[in-house]
C-alpha cells in the first residue's frame, strides 16, 4: 500500500474528527490529490487494504465496536469454550485485538473485567429493574423474574451455565468470588419483590432465602441440564423453554401462595 494513501487517509481522519473507516473515500481522495475513482482503482475497488495499512502503521481505523465491548465478548466466548481460567488479560487482548494495556486502562484488571461481564450476561440488572418498577401482583411478578432468569440461562455466549460449571468443579475458584461478590444484589432485588407480596398476604412468610431457593431452583436446575436433556430426550419430548417456565411459574405459585 502507497504510503502516500494512508497519510492522506490519517489526514482526512484529523480534518473531519472521525475514525478512518468513517472517513468518505471523497475525503481521502481530495487529501491525496486524486480523484474518486482513482483511488478505488489503486485500493483494488475496497478500502479493507487501507484499513489494514492503516493499522499497520499503528493506528486504529475504527469502524468496530468499541474495545470495552469487544473485551466484554471475548471474554464471554473464552469462558463459554474454554472457562473462567482461560480469561487473562492477554488472552482477552487478543481475542479482541486489542493491547492488555488499554484493557487495563478501562477495566482496571482482570476482576472488574469480570465484574462487567458478569453484570452483561447474569440478570442482575434485569433484576434490579424489575425490582426498581410500579408494583405488580404475584403472578406478574413471578412470570417477570422466570423470564428474566430463561433470557440469562440462554444468551449466548452461554455465560451463565459456564459460571455454574466452575463453581460446581471449583467451590473455591473464581466463579465463586464472582457469585459471592454479586448474590447480594441479586438477592436484595429478588428480596424486594418478594417482601413486598408477603406484607400483602399474597406470598406465606417463608424465610427470604428459602423462598427464593424455592423460586429460583428449579428453573436454574432445568436450564443447566436442557442441552443434555434435549441431547438425550430430543425436542420431541422435551417441552419449550417458555412452557417450563410457566410450568415452573404456577407450581411455585401454588407453593407459595396462601
Amino acid at each position: 500500500m502507497d504510503k502516500a494513501l494512508v497519510d492522506a487517509a490519517l489526514a482526512a481522519s484529523a480534518q473531519l474528527g472521525k475514525d478512518v473507516a468513517e472517513v468518505p473515500l471523497s475525503a481521502i481522495a481530495a487529501a491525496a490529490g486524486i480523484s474518486r475513482s482513482t483511488l478505488l482503482r489503486r485500493l483494488g475497488g475496497s478500502r479493507t487494504l487501507l484499513d489494514e495499512a492503516v493499522r499497520r502503521a499503528g493506528v486504529d481505523p475504527g469502524g468496530r465496536p468499541p474495545v470495552r465491548e469487544r473485551a466484554i465478548e471475548a471474554a464471554a466466548v473464552l469462558i463459554t469454550r474454554d472457562g473462567l481460567g482461560a480469561v487473562t488479560m492477554d488472552a482477552v487482548a487478543a481475542a479482541a485485538q486489542c493491547s492488555p494495556t488499554s484493557l487495563h486502562a478501562i477495566f482496571g484488571g482482570r476482576d472488574g473485567l469480570l465484574a462487567c461481564m458478569f453484570d452483561r450476561y447474569v440478570p442482575v440488572l434485569s433484576l434490579e429493574t424489575l425490582a426498581a418498577g410500579s408494583p405488580h401482583s404475584i403472578e406478574e411478578t413471578v412470570h417477570a423474574v422466570y423470564g428474566a432468569l430463561v433470557e440469562a440461562f440462554s444468551r449466548e455466549p452461554r455465560v451463565l451455565p459456564a459460571i455454574f460449571g466452575d463453581l460446581f468443579s471449583r467451590p473455591d475458584g473464581t466463579a465463586a468470588r464472582m457469585l459471592k461478590a454479586n448474590l447480594p444484589r441479586m438477592f436484595a432485588s429478588l428480596g424486594t419483590l418478594l417482601t413486598s407480596q408477603i406484607q400483602a398476604g399474597r406470598l406465606r412468610p417463608i424465610p427470604l432465602p428459602l423462598l427464593i431457593q424455592l423460586m429460583v431452583g428449579p428453573l436454574a436446575g432445568h436450564m443447566l441440564l436442557r442441552p443434555a436433556l434435549r441431547e438425550a430426550l430430543g425436542d420431541d419430548v422435551l417441552p419449550p423453554v417458555e412452557e417450563v417456565s410457566r410450568t415452573f411459574a404456577e407450581a411455585f405459585l401454588r407453593a407459595a401462595t396462601p
